[in-house]
């Protein structure tokens, strides 16, 4: 991502740049899903960035109200152009286990990510769960779940995901 470091230092002058370019690479990730016939696990949805990133860069007053407006216009428009997943999976965590999650990916870059801002994203992480209805939508503790370093976790996650997939399988 070319604006990511850029966002880090310097929030206001960058916030506009970086949720459009995650926008395009979210839609291009999108259209490339839906070519193919596969079952796909995409890291983050186009929702994230419209209903979490960017309206909490709003708030904060790092993206200001005209680059907002334009932003949520842009992603009103393509939105009406795919389907949302047919399986949300939600890694629900604590501050303490996302900071550590980012100490763990070692980027230079994120090494000065507040934890007041992390606060902030979880908080409008759990307001968006809590009101999902596009889809079937999956919860998963990370907190109670280490499935990055446990194998029993991680086996017991892959049959989660199996087990829903396979529940919306019957249900087509």
């Amino acid at each position: 991502n070319p604006y990511l470091e850029d966002f880090y230092n310097d929030m206001r002058r960058w916030s506009f740049n970086l949720q459009v370019y995650f926008l395009n690479s979210r839609i291009r990730q999108i259209l490339e899903i839906q070519k193919g016939q596969n079952t796909i696990i995409q890291d983050r949805t186009i929702y994230e960035d419209a209903k979490i990133f960017a309206p909490n860069l709003h708030d904060l007053g790092l993206m200001s109200v005209r680059d907002f407006s334009n932003y949520n216009a842009l992603f009103d428009t393509v939105s009406h152009f795919f389907d949302p997943p047919d399986l949300l999976i939600y890694l629900q965590a604590s501050i303490g286990t996302l900071v550590s999650q980012i100490q763990r990916r070692g980027r230079k870059f994120e090494e000065n990510i507040r934890t007041d801002y992390l606060k902030r994203l979880n908080g409008y992480y759990e307001n968006w769960i809590a009101t999902y209805d596009a889809g079937p939508l999956l919860i998963i503790n990370v907190d109670e779940c280490n499935y990055a370093d446990k194998e029993e976790d991680f086996e017991k996650v892959v049959e989660l995901v199996r087990a829903e997939l396979s529940r919306l399988d019957k249900q087509a």
